[in-house]
């Protein structure tokens, strides 16, 4: 059940050093009234859109590890409110961030949409369902029309979430956004093309016409 996020994230240390530089009150009132529990509509629609995101997860080391994860626009399944899922597609066989969730499941997701300059993160609990032990689930999940190999599942219950900043982050755009925003000057362009061969052809049939004809 998703929590307050605020609270979550906020440290000792983290207030500690909101209080120094001015902020504490603004945020000690994100932390006492802002609750919600479990992803709402705008959340949901934002998440299942996405065809990328960036998860964080801890080593037996103490250091973090960033992966980025991608795959279909809508490869990242809402199962509830309070639960994502998706298919761990085969990559480049280091699994560190699958031996990460072995002994720290606490992980963190980024989920960026660029040309609208949004990105939600979430804390979440991670937890791998092995594909033989749940068919009904990997069929929930899997991205069928995608070329992969999948080896596992990872299910990710929301500890919390929030919005974050839009500030620096830069537009970019998918090939296919691209050739979308572009598909009406690109369908003039080759209707010019074709009026043009179509005088040519013309001029030239009338200059090849014999006299008198």
């Amino acid at each position: 059940m998703a929590q307050n996020y605020a609270k979550l994230a906020f440290t000792d240390a983290v207030k500690a050093l909101q209080e120094i530089n001015g902020s504490r009150r603004t945020y000690a009132r994100m932390e006492q009234f802002r609750h919600t529990d479990g992803l709402s509509e705008q959340e949901i629609v934002f998440i299942t859109e996405r065809d990328s995101f960036y998860l964080s997860s801890i080593g037996e080391n103490g250091y973090p590890y960033i992966q980025h994860r991608g795959g279909p626009a809508g490869f990242i399944k809402v199962l509830d409110a309070n639960t994502l899922g998706i298919v761990d597609f085969e990559g480049n066989k280091q699994y560190i961030s699958v031996g990460n969730l072995q002994t720290h499941p606490q992980v963190a997701l980024i989920m960026v949409d660029y040309p609208r300059q949004t990105r939600l993160k979430l804390y979440a609990n991670a937890r791998i369902v092995e594909l033989k032990d749940d068919p009904t689930l990997f069929q929930q999940l899997d991205p069928a029309d995608y070329p992969h190999r999948p080896e596992r599942m990872i299910l990710f219950e929301i500890q919390a979430y929030d919005w974050n900043c839009p500030q620096h982050i830069t537009p970019r755009y998918t090939l296919s956004e691209i050739q979308a925003a572009f598909a009406p000057q690109q369908a003039y362009l080759e209707a010019l093309e074709k009026e043009v061969l179509e005088l040519r052809a013309a001029q030239k049939n009338q200059v090849n016409a014999p006299e008198g004809a």
